[in-house]
């Protein structure tokens, strides 16, 4: 069986690993390339740490966090909250889509709480398309094929639901071992939500294990970009 090259596109440090790492785990454990696109450096969540500070903290974490499974990272880099759809932003986009030339993107739901998250999604889905086509010059040499997109879940589930599950049981440690890394984060989201956010992301693992008859899961939604691509599975 050929080995796949996946991409996991999240607008912030800790997206990825909150919503479907465990699915990144399992991809890993098989031996597939797995790579972790975090499009904003972060800078904006926190209190006290000042955003140019906050930025470094955010992409060492992003970068422990990736190295749990050992996962590939492209910092694009963006800043917090400031994440536009124009021409160069776009292009970033392609760029980071035709570094690795991915079989399958995962990334943000376009109908999902956070604006970054939102354009995040779009950036990526216009991008699909637009890294195939030679005579955009980018970095990078054009993807030679429409890449199909899976979308994770949202925060909490809100408003999303899946029509594809992973069970994650057995890499629901290295999931919460991945996200701990986050330690700015996890600071940030108990005192600005009130959240406990390993605690809540276990309760959003055992929400969709119970949907689909496991103890731990992820949920996508697979979206077909282009006639036919998806006339397999594509998540494990």
């Amino acid at each position: 069986m050929r080995k796949m090259t996946v991409l996991a596109a999240g607008a912030h440090p800790d997206d990825i690993e909150l919503v479907c790492a465990g699915t990144l785990a399992r991809y890993a454990d098989r031996g597939d390339k797995v790579v972790m696109a975090y499009v904003t450096n972060g800078n904006m969540g926190h209190y006290r740490i000042a955003p140019t500070e906050l930025a470094r903290i955010r992409e060492k974490e992003a970068r422990e966090a990736a190295a749990v499974i050992g996962a590939e990272v492209i910092w694009v880099g963006l800043p917090d909250e400031k994440i536009f759809d124009d021409q160069e932003t776009r292009l970033k986009i392609v760029d980071a889509i035709r570094a690795c030339k991915p079989d399958l993107i995962i990334t943000h739901s376009p109908s999902d709480y956070h604006p970054d998250h939102r354009i995040t999604s779009k950036l990526f889905f216009d991008a699909s398309f637009v890294c195939t086509i030679p005579h955009i010059e980018t970095k990078y040499s054009f993807h030679e094929r429409v890449v199909p997109i899976a979308y994770m879940d949202t925060l909490a589930g809100l408003g999303f639901l899946p029509d594809t599950y992973v069970d994650i049981t057995d890499t629901f440690e290295k999931k919460k071992e991945m996200l701990s890394k986050h330690a700015s984060q996890i600071t940030w989201l108990k005192e600005h939500d009130k959240i406990d956010l390993i605690d809540f992301m276990k309760t959003i693992a055992a929400f969709r294990g119970l949907q689909c008859n496991t103890r731990y899961a992820e949920g996508f939604r697979m979206l077909e970009t282009w006639p036919r691509i998806l006339s397999k599975r594509l998540l494990p």
